[in-house]
């Protein structure tokens, strides 16, 4: 069980800060987006091929395919 605000661990253990966080629609792994410097939710996709992930915060209704490389 998940306690206290969404946040990318990879960038927490690197000392960094992220731009916008993506949870994996397949399990539920929480990331930053592309646009942020780790770039860990395209790499949690390429690690587990989970390919649709959405925005958390502003925009829940968002949701990124890698695989077709669009909105969907």
């Amino acid at each position: 069980m998940r306690h206290g605000p969404p946040e990318c661990k990879q960038c927490l253990s690197l000392g960094r800060t992220w731009t916008r966080l993506l949870v994996c629609l397949t399990c539920g792994w929480v990331a930053c987006s592309d646009d942020s410097r780790g770039g860990h939710a395209k790499a949690h996709y390429q690690e587990t091929d989970h390919p649709v992930a959405a925005a958390l915060g502003t925009n829940p209704t968002w949701r990124w395919c890698y695989v077709h490389r669009r909105t969907v």
